[in-house]
């Protein structure tokens, strides 16, 4: 009894983490992440557009940080061709996102289009901080479903009680959708460069913000990790010689 004991303990230590555990972090963020398109909800509809146009962007787009870009730009009287690069650009680094989590999932290739879907921050850092393919799979499927059905359900909420609310600058409701995503990439920068990068981002920004057209600072901060890895560079360059 004491080896078939032994036996399964080392067995499930080379499985990884129980299923359960991994479907529960997976939960968390799904459910954390996805109340908070009720504020997008409530942003869309304060920027002017419609309920069904609210519920479209969630539902093709999905990807919180480029659909607050696009509808604060939109407020802010920005132009919508700007509004729009300004969001693709912030929904690159998902592309970045698939290139790992294809070699991670290895899904199959019938699946990979609607997986394509739920390539996002939080699906991309459940899965990837899973030791194994099956959890990895797992974090990804519980995190994308969960966050996906939540959060249209509270952008169509967030859009229908838009009226009610008021002026969503009032309750502070638009720097909610920016305020998880920073929560979420806080933990991710863990050396120096990646710090510097995020730092410059944040001082470009909010920097060009008062003084040039609305959308415009969210390109130009885009321009902080290039120019951050060049300097890095060229740096290196000079010590070697």
């Amino acid at each position: 009894m004491a080896e078939q004991t032994a036996l399964s303990d080392i067995r499930a230590g080379r499985a990884g983490r129980p299923d359960s555990a991994v479907v529960r972090d997976g939960l968390g963020v799904g459910v954390a992440v996805g109340l908070s398109g009720f504020a997008f909800g409530v942003t869309s509809a304060g920027s002017g557009l419609t309920v069904w146009q609210s519920c479209a962007l969630s539902l093709l787009v999905f990807t919180g940080a480029s659909q607050f870009a696009l509808v604060g730009a939109l407020a802010a009287g920005g132009n919508p061709l700007t509004a729009a690069a300004g969001a693709f650009f912030l929904g690159v680094r998902n592309a970045f996102y698939g290139l790992r989590l294809s070699q991670v999932l290895a899904l199959p290739r019938a699946v990979r289009p609607l997986a394509a879907q739920w390539v996002i921050d939080e699906t991309a850092a459940v899965s990837l901080a899973q030791p194994g393919r099956r959890a990895a799979r797992i974090g990804f499927t519980v995190t994308g479903v969960s966050l996906y059905v939540l959060w249209n359900l509270t952008t169509l909420l967030g859009a229908l009680g838009a009226e009610a609310i008021g002026d969503t600058d009032a309750w502070g409701l638009d720097a909610a959708g920016p305020a998880v995503f920073l929560a979420l990439l806080a933990p991710m920068l863990r050396t120096g460069t990646e710090r510097v990068v995020a730092g410059l981002a944040v001082v470009l920004g909010l920097g060009l913000l008062p003084v040039v057209p609305a959308g415009v600072p969210v390109l130009v901060a885009a321009l902080a990790a290039p120019a951050v890895l060049y300097l890095k560079g060229r740096r290196r360059d000079e010590e070697r010689a």
